[in-house]
């Protein structure tokens, strides 16, 4: 399954690579592509492994905020 995630606060590499590696550690997420510019996060992941509580939580704890 696939979402996007609209993300507030990446402006860098540094930030894409904070929001990456943190989705791509969560069991049942196979792939992570950020935006920058567009401030979005698109995740392909195994919906009965992962939701996306789990990804928000993984993505607010590198100090970024998730808009719903």
């Amino acid at each position: 399954m696939g979402k996007t995630l609209n993300v507030t606060g990446m402006t860098c590499g540094h930030c894409k690579m904070s929001v990456e590696g943190a989705l791509k550690e969560i069991d049942g997420v196979s792939a992570v592509e950020v935006n920058l510019e567009a401030g979005s996060v698109d995740v392909t992941f195994d919906e009965s492994k992962v939701n996306d509580d789990v990804m928000k939580e993984a993505i607010e704890e590198q100090g970024y905020d998730v808009e719903a």
